[in-house]
């Protein structure tokens, strides 16, 4: 890239408020802006030079935020493009994501929060050659990470933000909720991801035998061992390796694992020479580590450098918002799997999946649709195509929700009120676990009745 007194900055919005104030403030700082008021302008811009960094806006008079993304993408993959949403337009900054924009700021921002990710995008840039641009996940055979819940959209924006360096993460998280999907996402979003990706449970397999796994033995280590193998770190070489339930290492195996850590190389089990191996360790577990540390349980300072990057998946439970997203997601892949036209949840249906309390998570999510796409006659999945246990939440439910005649307001309005009291009555609060804005949340207290007033 061409070294410049000012970096250049593309603003692609059709608000003339928000695109004045913000030429304004960059201009300030000593970017170079140049503003288009449609998606057609800001691609014309781009075509005719490099930008430091790109903001565009998720709604365009002509064509949507996403769509110009892609096409940016195809002009100059390299170049970071940071998109600026509104209320109700998560899911688009959710795909946007997924689709390689660098970040996304919502509005109403904070202007020191817009200068800080324009900061970061063009940082980088300026100083080292671009890496080779990350496929999206779906081109990758991955399966993409669903939710609009905040605490999800700001995971996904963590993930893609540490996927392109080499430092371990460390993914926590319930049984379930998809630690080994997010694993395989950073690989693919990396610049590792055309070497291979080793996922080993930690839990499945004795002392001894995981040693083995992980770092190889030679010829004759022990009573079966007739040929050298050279183990799952010298086979995920260059790569990625996954060690699912960390947790559950003894404490001989947290010190060999800490060795390689330290080092770059393993020491294959009855051998005397140590082999290098350059390899990215992400690791997961369902137990609480620091813990486990206090316990002595687990070793501090293993711990710690597995931790650089911490990752916590929330729980389903957490975010019941994100239910009719992933049994909708899953209802389609199964039904497409069988060869059966099912279009949908009945109310009933769909009030008492966001009703269970989901202790296996995404996982039993999974199957419970799964189940229902076997056991359901066609059209319409219902509840008693669910399994026992929403039966049973059905049928506990108040009548006007477990009904098949309950109106999707009914159900809204109940989840409304219910996340409004849970928080005390902070209606700033319930509009983040919501995950919509202030004036969304207020408008639906209009709606449905507010108990404050």
């Amino acid at each position: 890239m061409n070294a410049r007194q000012s970096p250049a900055l593309l603003l692609i919005d059709d608000d003339p408020g928000t695109s004045g104030l913000l030429q304004e403030v960059f201009r300030e700082e000593g970017y170079d802006v140049v503003a288009a008021a449609t998606g057609s302008e800001g691609l014309l811009q781009a075509e005719r030079r490099d930008f430091d960094a790109v903001l565009c806006d998720v709604i365009l008079p002509d064509i949507d935020g996403v769509q110009v993304l892609r096409r940016l993408r195809e002009l100059r993959p390299e170049m970071p493009v940071i998109i600026m949403t509104a209320h109700g337009t998560v899911e688009l900054a959710i795909r946007a994501l997924d689709e390689g924009a660098f970040d996304y700021v919502s509005k109403p921002f904070a202007i020191h929060s817009v200068r800080a990710c324009v900061a970061r995008a063009v940082e980088p840039r300026r100083k080292a050659p671009a890496p080779e641009p990350a496929p999206d996940a779906a081109a990758s055979g991955v399966r993409p990470i669903l939710g609009s819940h905040p605490a999800m959209v700001e995971l996904y924006k963590l993930v893609f933000r540490v996927a392109g360096t080499k430092s371990p993460v460390l993914i926590e998280g319930e049984s379930g909720t998809g630690k080994e999907l997010l694993a395989r996402t950073i690989h693919v979003q990396s610049p590792r991801r055309g070497r291979p990706f080793v996922a080993v449970n930690c839990t499945s397999l004795s002392e001894s035998l995981l040693e083995s796994e992980l770092f190889g033995h030679v010829r004759g280590a022990f009573t079966g061992a007739v040929e050298r193998r050279p183990g799952l770190f010298l086979e995920a070489n260059r790569g990625t390796i996954f060690l699912d339930e960390v947790g559950d290492m003894s404490l001989s195996m947290q010190a060999k694992l800490l060795r390689v850590l330290q080092e770059q190389e393993v020491k294959p089990v009855g051998g005397s020479e140590t082999v290098p191996v350059d390899v990215r360790i992400v690791a997961a577990t369902h137990r609480n580590l620091g813990a486990m540390v206090a316990e002595r349980r687990f070793r501090e300072d293993l711990y710690y450098r597995m931790r650089v990057v911490a990752l916590r998946v929330p729980p389903l439970r957490e975010r019941p918002e994100d239910i009719p997203i992933l049994a909708e997601h899953f209802l389609a892949r199964f039904g497409a799997l069988s060869g059966r036209s099912i279009s949908g949840f009945t109310e009933g249906a769909m009030a008492a999946l966001q009703a269970y309390s989901w202790p296996g998570n995404v996982r039993e999510l999974e199957n419970v649709v799964d189940r229902a796409v076997a056991l359901t006659p066609g059209g319409v999945v219902g509840v008693e195509d669910l399994s026992e246990e929403m039966r049973a939440v059905s049928a506990n439910a108040p009548h006007e929700l477990s009904g098949e005649t309950a109106s999707l307001d009914d159900v809204i309005r109940r989840h409304v009120l219910r996340v409004l009291e849970a928080t005390g009555g902070n209606k700033a609060e319930a509009a983040r676990r919501l995950g919509v804005p202030r004036r969304s949340f207020y408008r639906m207290l209009q709606r449905y009745g507010d108990p404050g007033t």
